[in-house]
């Protein structure tokens, strides 16, 4: 791969590189990082890992620290649309200029990235680090890609960690257990630096805890030593180590917006407490006015069209509990994709019975699972499915049958969230 000259040069390098590649590691990150002159150490970072809330629990912090006036640099992963989504200062998504121009500063410093080429999360990792210093941002909220232990954003140094509750997900890289899955999401922990850490299933406290042990790390835990409560009048009481805060309100929906909410105030708590600034007035801002899309999020009406990013059991079982509390009696018809590698049996059997139909659709990924593939294994969870070629077909025929009272949900991967946010940005509806 030859080396980019112009920002819009460097943007194509980046799309070239192998967007579902995984490589867990930290040595070509560090090596990186040491050419750039350790970008990374130039601002306070809180890193937050887990299965499941990472994203809503980093766009909850990200929002009341800005509003507590400080320049907030927030990298998350995937991206819905635009891989600008990653990278975002103040509030706004990176500009292809200066992303462009970043890559650019990245490959000058570091030319063995042209040569042996890095991973795409790996890449965009290191520059998303170096954007942040040259931005000057006062601090920064680091979404995991995958796992902790190894992963690309761990080479960051952090004031305060948090784990979100810990599922079944990536078993192929992070095990088989809920005890090793938690293990190597607490490799994100740092000798001294407090972690936040949401209520777990017993096996992946315990492993979390061991972590914590052998590293002299305080743990900050949902449920012992911090907890969010719903008030009658249906606003939110949270209760910390030291903050009391009562009649708050959230931006994002669905019950388990409850714990994410929790975190983040925890989390924003814990670094007041290390020399970030951080009002109570703050946080009630920054819960009131987050936005996270594709998560519970309704782009059309007339049927109502909802986009969830469900992608593994614990996130289904989250969806159905949501689309108990906000449609109760109203018919849901589900268009479904999903890719080759995702156990997709367990999502399957949980969220198909509850559907009046389900639309198969292919993704726009190399990794998409075809249609066919499973059609038969999807009929026998549930009464009325069909195979479509493409997401326009099925979303017409799910928006057919949905009539004006219904509900079409799109779920079972993020890649067609963002496919069908396409098309929404492209013409207002999908």
């Amino acid at each position: 791969m030859s080396a980019p000259r112009t920002p819009e040069e460097a943007l194509g390098f980046l799309s070239r590189l192998n967007p579902s590649g995984i490589k867990l590691g930290l040595e070509r990150v560090r090596e990186a990082l040491e050419a750039l002159g350790h970008p990374e150490r130039r601002y306070p970072v809180l890193h937050v890992a887990g299965t499941n809330g990472k994203g809503s629990t980093c766009a909850f912090a990200a929002t009341a620290l800005q509003a507590a006036g400080h320049r907030v640099g927030l990298y998350t992963s995937p991206h819905l649309v635009r891989v600008n989504e990653r990278i975002r200062v103040g509030g706004e998504d990176i500009s292809d200029e200066d992303f462009g121009r970043a890559i650019l500063d990245v490959l000058e410093r570091y030319p063995s990235a042209v040569a042996e080429p890095m991973t795409y999360f790996e890449f965009g990792t290191v520059v998303a680090l170096w954007h942040f210093a040259q931005a000057a941002v006062d601090v920064v909220v680091l979404e995991t890609g995958l796992g902790g232990r190894l992963d690309a954003t761990t080479a960051a140094p952090s004031i305060v960690t948090a784990i979100t509750p810990v599922s079944f997900d990536h078993m192929e890289y992070l095990g088989n257990t809920l005890g090793s899955i938690a293990g190597e999401k607490a490799g994100i922990l740092k000798p001294g630096v407090p972690c936040v850490v949401a209520r777990q299933e017993p096996e992946a406290l315990e492993a979390i805890e061991a972590r914590a042990r052998a590293l002299s790390v305080p743990l900050w835990v949902e449920g012992r030593d911090f907890s969010v409560e719903t008030q009658a009048d249906g606003s939110l009481a949270y209760r910390g180590p030291g903050w009391r805060l009562d009649g708050l309100r959230t931006s994002l929906r669905g019950p388990h917006q409850l714990q994410n909410a929790g975190v983040a105030l925890a989390c924003l708590e814990a670094l007041d407490a290390r020399g970030i600034a951080v009002t109570p007035e703050a946080a009630r801002a920054g819960l009131g006015s987050a936005r996270w899309p594709g998560r519970l999020e309704e782009v059309g009406q007339g049927p109502t069209v909802l986009l969830d990013g469900a992608h593994n059991p614990a996130g289904v079982a989250v969806l159905l509990a949501s689309l108990r509390a906000l449609y109760a009696g109203r018919p849901i018809h589900c268009v479904f994709g999903v890719v080759a590698d995702k156990d997709r049996g367990p999502m399957m059997r949980a969220l198909f019975p509850a559907c009046a139909s389900v639309q198969l659709t292919p993704l726009d990924t190399p990794r998409s699972l075809s249609p066919a593939a499973y059609l038969d294994e999807a009929r026998a969870l549930a009464a009325d499915v069909a195979a479509w070629p493409d997401v326009d077909a099925a979303l017409a025929e799910a928006r057919r049958r949905a009539g004006v009272d219904g509900v079409v949900l799109c779920t079972g991967s993020l890649f067609l969230v963002g496919m069908v946010r396409a098309r929404k940005d492209r013409t207002r509806t999908p």
